[in-house]
């Protein structure tokens, strides 16, 4: 049995994880939040990786309120960045898999067609740009490191689009939602099973190179917009929806205004069918 550690086990991912680990047999999740484990204290990693093996390491902490981070950018670096070098400086120390989550926040949301792994990278606010030095530390000790993209995620924890929009749709009679930002929303639990699929890959397949980077989203194109519509629909709700332009929600840090992410490289590499987004939406509703 392998042990994997998942950081950040009391966010979104990481409960998603939880939720999923049971259909993994051949591997033991140990889940830590930052009461468990402060990643940004590399004395306390040292000691939690020589206290137990490790096999592999899912990192899913990370400092994620975009327009906070404009004004609090040494906390936004501290986590997303030197919390990253320490990890992955111990996982290498310890010849440990590490599977590190990033964002499509790291694009500047400027192209018009899917970004691939290979598109420069180029953050318009401090998030991004914090994720971004956090992909290159984590790469930057091993190449075997796995640095997975994802956007839009949402689930039944925790706080998030989806939630959110279910809320104001039981409080409100009308909404506004953006419509000129594009992307493809992301299931939780669908991006769990795939990160333990990949590391199921790699126990299968020791020898593999797959380090780099990937993009992971469910399938589809969709915008703010028409996702709030789909909830709409899919939960019978009465509140009327109307779209507007991004400029009329003035936010502290600038979304993209497309981050549809290309998926061919991690499809191929790992033999992954993934879900279109409708349909695990449609999955999330049910479950909550």
């Amino acid at each position: 049995m392998k042990n994997i550690l998942v950081t950040g086990g009391n966010g979104q991912l990481g409960q998603a994880l939880q939720k999923v680990a049971g259909d993994y047999p051949l591997f033991n999740l140990l889940f830590t939040d930052y009461q468990d484990l402060d990643i940004t204290d590399a004395e306390a990693l040292a000691a939690y990786f020589s206290a137990q093996q490790i096999d592999a390491c899912i990192n899913c902490a990370a400092y994620t309120a975009v327009d906070k981070a404009e004004d609090d950018e040494d906390k936004a670096f501290l986590l997303n960045f030197q919390a990253v070098l320490s990890l992955a400086e111990i996982c290498a120390e310890h010849h440990t898999q590490l599977l590190h989550i990033s964002t499509d926040y790291v694009f500047s949301g400027k192209q018009n067609v899917p970004y691939t792994e290979d598109d420069d990278t180029d953050p318009q606010g401090i998030y991004g740009a914090s994720k971004v030095r956090g992909e290159a530390a984590a790469a930057g000790y091993n190449p075997d490191t796995i640095i997975l993209r994802t956007s839009w995620l949402y689930s039944e924890y925790a706080v998030n689009f989806v939630k959110r929009m279910r809320e104001l749709m039981q409080e409100k009679q009308e909404l506004n939602v953006v419509f000129d930002q594009t992307g493809t929303p992301t299931y939780a639990g669908d991006l769990a099973k795939a990160i333990l699929d990949i590391l199921q890959y790699k126990t299968a397949n020791p020898d593999a190179a797959i380090g780099g980077v990937y993009h992971y989203s469910n399938e589809g194109v969709t915008s703010w917009f028409d996702f709030a519509v789909t909830i709409k629909e899919m939960t019978n709700a009465t509140t009327a929806i109307y779209p507007v332009t991004s400029d009329k929600y003035k936010t502290a840090a600038v979304r993209p205004a497309y981050s549809v992410l290309n998926k061919e490289k991690i499809k191929s590499t790992f033999g992954l069918t993934i879900p279109y987004w409708r349909d695990s939406l449609a999955k999330c509703l049910k479950n909550i």
